[in-house]
């Protein structure tokens, strides 16, 4: 379903990507697992298409068809959504009201159902009131109004509170079930575990790709403990490829 090839990014005369090439499947969930700073979020948004994030070389490919400068809109057209690090904030929206602008035809209490929270929740405003848990939960449930061919899911397990991340983790896994495909972002060893395929980057390269259990092993062993975010001893890893 997504392809990327050679794909390279500067920012600010800094190299973040450099030749990052993968393949999502279609109805998988693909992780991607690194640590912060290592390109992860620069990707989601390049893939998105997003301001400033446009690639200096490399191709970007969605079913069969090249979509590296296409627009943010276009790219929504084709199927391709991002939930944000952050989730989007709609002050003075109800949560009924913030479901139904991703869907008008949405049926807003199975979506709540899905991610763990009440009906009750319809009539709450999308404020700071809400926990990080609680607006992540929201942002997930959005995101499968608007039934997507392609859900990139940027650290959506990160900064909540423990009693929200088995909701998150079953939402993820309803949505492959339901036919979307999850490029699942994460610097989680545990999230991991509910994929079906991962990749490890560092330092903005691709350094691993092969069933979660590899990449959380690899991760412990050469990138755990490393202080050095854009700088790896290639020579010293290489032999574990």
């Amino acid at each position: 379903m997504l392809k990327i090839e050679n794909l390279t990014l500067k920012k600010d005369s800094r190299q973040i990507l450099e030749k990052v090439n993968l393949t999502v499947e279609k109805g998988e969930i693909y992780a991607l697992l690194g640590r912060n700073g290592t390109g992860k979020t620069t990707l989601a948004y390049a893939i998105m298409g997003c301001n400033d994030y446009q690639p200096n070389e490399g191709k970007i490919i969605f079913e069969g068809k090249e979509i590296t400068h296409l627009s943010i809109s276009k790219r929504a057209k084709l199927g391709i959504t991002l939930a944000w690090q952050k989730p989007a904030g709609f002050e003075g929206l109800t949560v009924g009201e913030y479901l139904r602008c991703k869907n008008k035809n949405a049926n807003v209490h199975s979506l709540l159902s899905v991610v763990g929270l009440s009906s009750d929740y319809l009539n709450r405003t999308v404020d700071d009131k809400l926990s990080g848990g609680e607006r992540k939960r929201i942002e997930l449930a959005s995101v499968m109004a608007m039934k997507p061919k392609l859900a990139i899911l940027d650290e959506i397990d990160s900064g909540i509170d423990a009693p929200s991340l088995p909701f998150i983790r079953k939402t993820i896994q309803k949505m492959r079930a339901d036919g979307i495909t999850v490029f699942l972002i994460s610097h989680s060893e545990a999230t991991l575990n509910i994929s079906d395929r991962a990749s490890l980057i560092g330092a903005g390269r691709i350094l691993k790709t092969a069933s979660p259990k590899i990449v959380k092993e690899f991760f412990v062993k050469h990138c755990k403990k490393c202080s050095h975010l854009y700088k790896i001893n290639w020579e010293r890893i290489k032999y574990d490829f």
